[in-house]
């Protein structure tokens, strides 16, 4: 089988890849960088031709408002109605647990925006839901001075290699016409939990709890970034994956 992954060098995309050429399908690592471009359609009609199966993996290289609803609503658009005229069975798309509940951020606005161009395409979709990804506790902000400002809410963060697992077993399965979670095992505050992380990397800042501290834009409860939908599961817990990829550098 055929299978474009749209933004396919990136941290999920270059593992989903990986995972589906070992399973034994034609894969496509579309990326600007390999001349297929979301935002201006360029490679897009090559790129798809006899493909059955689309992941859409990209994300906006902004965070303002403004550009990153202009990159998911231009992207989405372009991607299905190139789908459309190439037959593409099932499209798939990565998106965030809590997108609907964090309409105060533009990121997320954004990618609601990216959901409903999905719903209405007419094609066959499936969009899956993940929580934070263990990989961006380092880039999370708010720092002042030595003191980075965190709201305590709860987060349920997943490792990319266990996000990489769902995307493929997703790309190989009938479309859902619905959205799934993912999630990892364990949950945490988040102000603790990148207390943990800084600790392990030997970044001599402080964590203080906030619940005024915002997150792309919105302020967090306990409710925001956890799955309560019967999620599929990671394995890897934090503290696994600490051992193996929180080393300072």
């Amino acid at each position: 089988m055929k299978i474009v992954v749209i933004g396919g060098t990136g941290l999920i995309g270059s593992k989903t890849v990986e995972r589906l050429r070992k399973r034994g399908h034609e894969v496509i690592a579309a990326s600007p960088n390999s001349g297929v471009n979301t935002i201006t359609g360029e490679g897009l009609a090559e790129a798809l031709s006899g493909a059955e199966v689309v992941l859409d993996l990209a994300n906006s290289p902004s965070f303002e408002d403004k550009t990153v609803l202009e990159f998911f609503e231009t992207s989405g658009r372009n991607l299905l109605a190139a789908e459309k005229l190439a037959g593409v069975k099932h499209h798939i798309a990565l998106s965030v647990v809590g997108t609907e509940r964090l309409q105060e951020s533009g990121y997320f606005r954004g990618k609601l925006a990216q959901e409903k161009l999905i719903k209405a395409s007419g094609i066959p979709y499936t969009i899956v839901h993940s929580t934070q990804f263990m990989e961006f506790l380092g880039g999370i902000s708010g720092t002042v001075g030595q003191t980075v400002h965190l709201s305590p809410a709860y987060v349920q963060p997943i490792a990319s290699d266990d996000v990489a697992d769902a995307m493929a077993d997703v790309a190989l399965s009938a479309p859902a016409n619905a959205t799934i979670e993912i999630a990892g095992p364990e949950r945490a505050r988040l102000s603790e939990l990148v207390a943990r992380y800084l600790k392990a990397m030997k970044d001599p800042r402080t964590t203080e709890a906030d619940v005024e501290a915002r997150y792309f834009g919105a302020r967090l409860n306990d409710q925001s970034l956890v799955s309560d939908d019967n999620p599929r599961l990671g394995s890897i817990t934090f503290e696994q994956w600490f051992a193996k990829s929180a080393q300072p550098t």
